[in-house]
């Protein structure tokens, strides 16, 4: 593909390093950000208009696109154009990062993530795989490049960044559509250290030793033996960063007909469901990228092998050449010389040892099973298309209206020799540490149709997904679960075990249930550990307060909640201190806090909860709405948030605490008050009788845009968990149209 910054490239350096690593910079490349309006061409923009003419957006009273094509492939020229009309920005800046391409943007600070991205995704072998894609499926990744380069041609005010012309190739880049793609397991910070030839020590984050809100969700499933009305019922609740996903119903003459939560600049309903299925996905603890420990040799003349087994493999090598955005607005270049064995790209290197890093790498497979799951009527069809392998990290919750419900999980599953602890890198130079295929379908943990009448998961283990009729860890090789339990899933059983009639209303109920496991197992050790003090302590005298506030709590969140205010605040304080050790003792952050906090641990944390409340808002009884808010002032991918702006309480808590409603608040410079950024973004709750009935909210509202009437019109229900009902079928459509109109117009 051809862009106006790329022209005027004279020369590339690439400088070796003492591994033959290598870093080198080109100056006085034009820059991006043109309009891109005169990039199409007459015979373009013709063909566009014709495709346009069989394409409907129609938006209801809450923004939300409903699009209709006369074909899959308008519906997905229809789909796209949408999404850009709502956020274009965040179109691009995913794939900015996708293409490895952010630093053309954002400048050379984001020149390493670029560098993980292509390690693993070259856009000249995807261009080759989208050659030999299928041509239904090319089909429609032109249309997707046609309506997103038609919104650029007929919207000359939008300035892209960087990417002027989309290309129907690009999809095959950011094929699968949750939060965190495996590549992000790479440490950003090691794989400076190695191909920058330099020290650079790993963050707290990269090592787990900060706070932070997991990224996850929630999904149920229930039979109909377990409902009031016989329909099988679904709960969608993805706990991604705000604003993540668009929601749109999509609908086609050749009858795709899909609602739910697309990531901007994807094709496909990512967690949602059509008139007959439902999925929704949440991110996996399954053990599937593995990282394996090369010994390297060089020869007299330079050249690197690596062993395996009894031979020597040569280590391939490849020059990546990036570009990022300079101080003058103009761009320099960067090479690097990467290296690979059959294992994967080389990402690190630990006690003298490469590490090369494995993870499924299959776009066209990864974006035809993202397609043709939302076509699936039933449990039938989407196993079928689930045989695609291409899921590698995420869980699935399924539910259809001929009542059956599934658990799933991902189903890209390499075998392996379960005598290696593929949790820490193994040795490469053994054949037996080697993937061996991939799993059956049928030899995954699963739980289908349970006798017991639901299944969940909240990116917890496997074992509980459907209580006394889960799958036993005992059957399976320990690499099928590194995440073990969380306070959430304890939440989810005892939600889901209370009643045998669930109506969606009552799931609603259960999906915001104010219970918080986690302070429920962790406050009682507090309390002891207070009532052991002696009488004249100074704990004993300055925490009384505080103690019988927590004392009388029933554990439960709310707006008007002091001691759930009291309770986070104390959470956290304990947390970061012992984070360490909980690590290096192998255990989860919650069972090490009940289980090895001592006692004046516990209480050195309450007296700094006390003490950060009252200097922050004046006294250690606040109520936890007046802390914890959502605000939303611009369109910015990164918020800027201010205690001076206006800002509405939010009652529930993040999920660390066992919250199924899910808000991941934290303070930012300048503020005291709490703003969320992630946790319930999308949140749907669907019937499938013999009429599809949903209701669903979204952060904020449907548009990116602040001066939309749309940019965050379901705040206030956000905040409050009330959904609104979705327009599923044209008569529900009636009465709530804002405007229809095609493409272009």
């Amino acid at each position: 593909m051809n862009h106006p910054h790329n022209e005027g490239l004279s020369r590339r350096h690439v400088l070796g390093g003492a591994a033959g690593l290598a870093a080198g910079a080109v100056v006085g490349l034009p820059s991006g950000g043109a309009s891109a309006a005169s990039t199409q061409t007459g015979p373009d923009l013709a063909r566009w208009h014709r495709q346009a003419a069989n394409v409907t957006i129609t938006r209801d009273d809450w923004g939300i696109p409903h699009v209709w094509g006369r074909t899959d492939a308008d519906a997905v020229f229809g789909m796209i154009y949408a999404q850009a009309e709502d956020d274009f920005n965040r179109i691009e800046n995913n794939y900015l990062v996708s293409l490895g391409r952010l630093a053309e943007a954002e400048g050379e600070s984001a020149i390493w993530q670029d560098l993980r991205q292509r390690l693993f995704l070259d856009p000249e072998a995807l261009k080759r795989d989208y050659a030999k894609s299928p041509a239904w499926l090319r089909k429609l990744t032109q249309s997707w490049a046609d309506g997103l380069n038609y919104y650029l041609a007929t919207h000359p005010e939008v300035r892209p960044r960087v990417i002027t012309r989309f290309e129907p190739w690009m999809p095959l880049s950011f094929s699968e559509g949750s939060i965190g793609g495996d590549i992000e397991r790479v440490p950003l910070t090691q794989l400076e250290a190695f191909y920058g030839n330099r020290s650079v020590p790993m963050t707290d984050e990269e090592r787990g030793l900060l706070l932070r809100e997991p990224r996850g969700s929630n999904g149920m499933a229930i039979a109909p033996s377990h409902t009031r009305d016989g329909h099988a019922l679904l709960l969608i609740n993805p706990h991604t960063s705000f604003f993540f996903r668009s929601e749109q119903h999509v609908r086609s003459g050749e009858g795709l007909n899909f609602y739910g939560a697309a990531t901007w600049g994807q094709f496909f309903i990512y967690q949602g469901f059509n008139a007959n299925a439902g999925w929704m996905h949440t991110s996996s603890g399954v053990d599937n990228v593995d990282e394996f420990a090369e010994t390297i040799v060089t020869g007299a003349d330079g050249s690197r092998s690596y062993r395996h087994g009894d031979t020597l493999r040569p280590v391939t090598s490849k020059t990546i050449t990036l570009s990022y955005r300079i101080a003058d607005g103009g761009r320099a270049q960067r090479g690097f010389v990467t290296f690979a064995t059959h294992h994967g790209p080389i990402v690190r290197e630990a006690d003298g040892k490469w590490i090369a890093f494995a993870l499924m790498n299959k776009p066209v497979e990864a974006l035809q099973q993202s397609f043709l799951r939302t076509k699936a009527r039933d449990y039938r069809d989407f196993i079928e298309v689930a045989n695609f392998k291409a899921n590698s990290s995420n869980n699935t919750l399924f539910a259809d209206s001929k009542g059956e419900i599934a658990f799933l999980m991902p189903q890209f599953m390499p075998v392996r020799d379960d005598r290696f602890d593929y949790r820490k890198p193994v040795d490469g130079s053994d054949p037996a540490t080697d993937w061996r295929g991939l799993h059956s379908l049928k030899s995954l943990p699963q739980a289908v149709n349970p006798k017991n009448g639901w299944v969940f998961n909240t990116n917890n283990w496997p074992w509980t997904a459907a209580g006394a009729d889960s799958p036993k860890a005992a059957d399976y090789p320990r690499y099928f679960d590194q995440a073990g339990e969380n306070p959430r899933g304890p939440q989810a059983i005892r939600v889901l075990s209370s009643r045998r009639d669930f109506t969606p209303q009552s799931l609603r109920a259960a999906a915001f249930d104010t219970y918080l496991t986690a302070f429920a197992r962790l406050v009682p050790g507090l309390i002891a550990a207070w009532d052991k003090l002696p009488e004249g302590d100074r704990q004993k005298a300055e925490l009384a307060g505080p103690i019988g506030l927590l004392r009388g709590w029933n554990d439960r969140w709310g707006a008007d909640s002091t001691a759930t205010s009291l309770a986070v605040f104390w959470g956290e304080a304990l947390w970061a201190p012992l984070a360490q050790a909980a690590r290096d003792a192998g255990m989860s952050m919650w069972d090490y806090l009940a289980e090895r906090a001592t006692d004046a641990q516990r209480l050195t944390a309450l007296d700094a909860a006390a003490e950060r409340l009252t200097q922050d808002f004046g006294s250690w009884q606040v109520p936890w709405g007046e802390i914890n808010r959502f605000q939303r002032n611009d369109g910015a991918i990164v918020q800027k948030f201010d205690d001076a702006k206006p800002s509405i309480p939010v009652p529930f808590t993040s999920g660390q605490w066992g919250s199924l409603a899910s808000f991941g608040a934290r303070r930012y410079p300048g503020t005291k008050r709490y703003y969320g950024t992630s946790g319930n973004s999308f949140v749907a709750i669907v019937e499938f009788g013999p009429r599809l009935r949903a209701w669903a909210v979204t952060a904020g509202g449907a548009s990116g845009h602040p001066g939309s009437p749309h940019f965050n019109d379901q705040a206030q229900r956000y905040a409050s968990g009330n959904l609104r009902p979705v327009y599923f079928y044209p008569d529900d459509l009636e009465g709530h149209i804002e405007r229809s109109y095609k493409p272009g117009h």
